[in-house]
């Protein structure tokens, strides 16, 4: 077996405030662990600039029918697994518009799969087998920064033509090579020595929440700060449809239920018949219109 330097890598260093934390209270614990977490967002801020290229670059390829595919093993596989599964309920996007991939496959996430995460061959098969193409936009999650299942996604993607991102909390890591844009939050060292589903997890959890919901603000899923695409799939999702038309246009609950069900129970729609006043057609044709963007629609009322 390839001999693997751990010494290099700060998320496996060891953290001295943390040393003798098995000798304290558990008050004293969590406020070791709470004190390291503070540093979380400061690291991912020094990283805007470079997740503000990421967005811009997603975005993009939203507007042009492309996808955004995460790919990660063990933590960071699942994290990736977890954003891409919010977009449709939040966003009304299809679920096939952002994918995450994990080594090993679906049962990784629930469970280890041992030695999926070294294999490079793995992750093009996984690519592969969902018809990735250069429209699309790879995002390469990995703590260390190392990961062979990752970077051989990295490297497939690189060869046929798409964009790639990473997103590690390793300086000098090999994915920041392969990257046309690199995220690098240095969060430092764990709390408990390599646990890099703490400090790095939380990083990579902001980055990628940052990620796709930046993105959506750019294609037009929010008005306001309001999720005006949510697709109403339970009670309470019905219940904030409602509560989105009414902040929206501030009318009564019951306009709002009447504009919602001439509608299909599209947001967006019901939010231009009322504030517009025209029927749910006029608003569904205003809206494609202008590609999603109720504010555009709203400043072209007299067409």
């Amino acid at each position: 077996m390839q001999q693997i330097n751990l010494s290099s890598m700060l998320t496996e260093s060891r953290n001295p405030n943390s040393e003798k934390i098995d000798d304290c209270s558990t008050l004293e614990i969590l406020q070791i662990i709470n004190n390291e977490d503070k540093q979380v967002a400061l690291a991912v801020e020094k990283e805007l600039v470079n997740i503000a290229k990421a967005v811009d670059a997603i975005s993009q390829r939203f507007s042009n029918q492309g996808r955004l595919i995460y790919i990660g093993a063990g933590t960071s596989g699942r994290l990736g697994i977890l954003d891409a599964s919010e977009c449709p309920p939040t966003y009304g996007t299809p679920h096939e518009q952002v994918i995450g991939l994990i080594a090993g496959g679906e049962q990784a996430i629930f469970k280890a799969v041992e030695n999926a995460e070294d294999t490079p061959e793995l992750a093009v098969n996984d690519l592969k087998n969902i018809h990735f193409s250069s429209n699309d936009i790879l995002v390469g999650i990995a703590a260390s920064g190392r990961t062979p299942y990752v970077i051989g996604g990295m490297q497939y993607a690189k060869s046929i033509g798409a964009t790639v991102i990473s997103l590690c909390c390793n300086l000098k890591a090999p994915m920041i090579n392969i990257a046309d844009i690199a995220i690098t939050p240095i969060v430092g060292a764990e709390v408990i020595t390599g646990s890099s589903r703490m400090k790095a997890g939380t990083a990579q959890k902001l980055v990628l929440n940052m990620l796709t919901t930046a993105s959506m603000i750019k294609i037009g899923k929010v008005y306001g700060n309001l999720m005006v695409d949510v697709e109403a799939t339970n009670a309470k999702l019905i219940e904030r449809q409602i509560s989105i038309v009414m902040q929206a246009t501030n009318c009564s609950r019951e306009i709002a239920i009447q504009a919602l069900e001439q509608s299909q129970k599209h947001c967006k729609i019901a939010i231009l018949m009322i504030l517009l006043g025209i029927n749910a057609e006029q608003a569904k044709q205003k809206i494609i219109k202008e590609q999603g963007f109720i504010r555009q629609a709203l400043q072209t009322k007299q067409d």
